[in-house]
């Protein structure tokens, strides 16, 4: 910023509060473990700074991740009185969307804790008239040091300090102000940084598609009824908003595998071609149930295409001058259904997708059917006394995640 003007220097300065922004990135991401099938929940994957990444023990306990951002509250002014501090620690909402779907979630957010260092004009010792250092942070407030919080604020353990500095943070169960009173005149100080924990509430993983989701929470930084970050009027951030940037990233498995030979399936009567060879009655049913494995952790859809068809669920086979139909149904495991039944001999058509399918939780390589069966009306036609051929077709079943 060119600063060879006086006026010019002073101009920046008093514009930076409304001017200033500061953004940060909050990334959590969302993959099926088949160790924890049930575990449908996203793992917080935004780096720890400040206070979680001192005391990582403490935010484990409590589920909550921190941040620190380079943001100096500055006194206006003499703290003759003392200071009241109140940050979002109400949930919030924000809409995240995934551009590629356009589909939209709500995450909610709300900050737990804060804390920063203040720094003083001259030793706590020197402005209260003590020798110890530690005695001096002590009696410069009438409730003594910023380790122990001011209600409704708890204490977090943590402190430290020099003869000019005292880190310290404490946790915010309610969205109201805190106060600290002054025991002894300060001329001026200030907050080297802001320092908060987070707690995040996420969507269903399972009813999103693969992907990212982003979206953006601002909140004010100041003194007054639109600063969600008030450290009161007698204290002036050098920044007036804060923006968390969230990044959800959904990556989906879906997986489909044939056992060996599983891509070639013999139409037979249950027991085999014998009996009616040998003169026996014509068989009630030609088929064969065909099983498969799938992995799925979100909803999906399902087509079948024939090599000819008429439309609908069946598909024409050909071969030795004859021809007939067959049919093909699908069951999947436990853990999926469809309209909220399970799927047990659903029929397929052809190019026409059946779907949403929805897991309720990850099924992990989880045994599935397909049953092709050639109707009893085809089976009249097909089965003529004298009459043998051997009849093929291909279909092809297609599995989406894109629903």
């Amino acid at each position: 910023m060119n600063k060879s003007k006086v006026w010019l220097g002073l101009l920046a300065v008093l514009t930076v509060p409304s001017a200033e922004a500061v953004n940060r990135e909050i990334r959590a991401l969302f993959q099926p473990d088949p160790s924890q099938p049930h575990n449908n929940t996203f793992v917080n994957k935004t780096p720890n700074s400040g206070y979680c990444a001192t005391y990582p023990n403490e935010c484990a306990e409590n589920q909550t991740f921190s941040i620190e951002i380079p943001v100096r509250y500055n006194s206006t002014g003499p703290i003759d009185y003392g200071i009241a501090m109140k940050v979002p620690a109400d949930w919030r909402q924000l809409t995240i969307t995934n551009p590629a779907t356009q589909e939209t979630e709500i995450v909610e957010v709300r900050i737990t804790g804060f804390g920063s260092k203040y720094v003083l004009s001259d030793s706590a010792a020197n402005l209260t008239g003590e020798t110890d250092l530690l005695t001096g942070h002590q009696k410069l407030w009438k409730s003594s040091s910023w380790v122990n919080a001011s209600p409704p604020c708890q204490y977090s353990g943590v402190g430290a300090y020099t003869g000019e500095t005292y880190r310290f943070f404490w946790k915010t169960p309610v969205e109201s102000y805190c106060h600290k009173l002054t025991a002894f005149p300060i001329p001026w100080m200030y907050f080297e940084n802001l320092d908060f924990a987070y707690e995040l509430r996420t969507p269903n993983p399972l009813g999103m598609s693969s992907g990212l989701y982003t979206g953006s929470l601002t909140y004010g930084l100041g003194s007054g009824s639109t600063k969600e970050f008030d450290f009161g009027p007698y204290m002036r951030p050098d920044d007036g908003t804060l923006t968390l940037d969230f990044v959800l990233d959904v990556q989906h498995t879906l997986k489909v595998d044939l056992p060996p030979g599983g891509n070639k399936v013999a139409l037979e009567p249950e027991g085999g071609w014998q009996t009616w060879i040998n003169g026996g009655p014509k068989p009630g049913r030609i088929f064969r149930d065909q099983t498969f494995f799938i992995s799925a952790s979100s909803r999906f859809k399902v087509m079948m295409q024939c090599q000819d068809s008429l439309g609908g669920e069946r598909c024409r086979m050909y071969g030795g001058g004859n021809v007939t139909d067959v049919t093909t149904r699908m069951t999947l495991p436990a853990g999926i259904t469809y309209n909220g039944t399970p799927v047990n001999r659903l029929p397929l058509r052809h190019e026409v997708w059946t779907g949403a399918l929805q897991p309720s939780q990850y099924v992990d390589r989880q045994v599935g059917v397909l049953h092709f069966e050639i109707p009893s009306d085809a089976i009249d036609r097909l089965l003529q006394p004298g009459v043998g051929a051997s009849l093929d077709t291909n279909i092809t079943i297609i599995w989406d995640s894109e629903v």
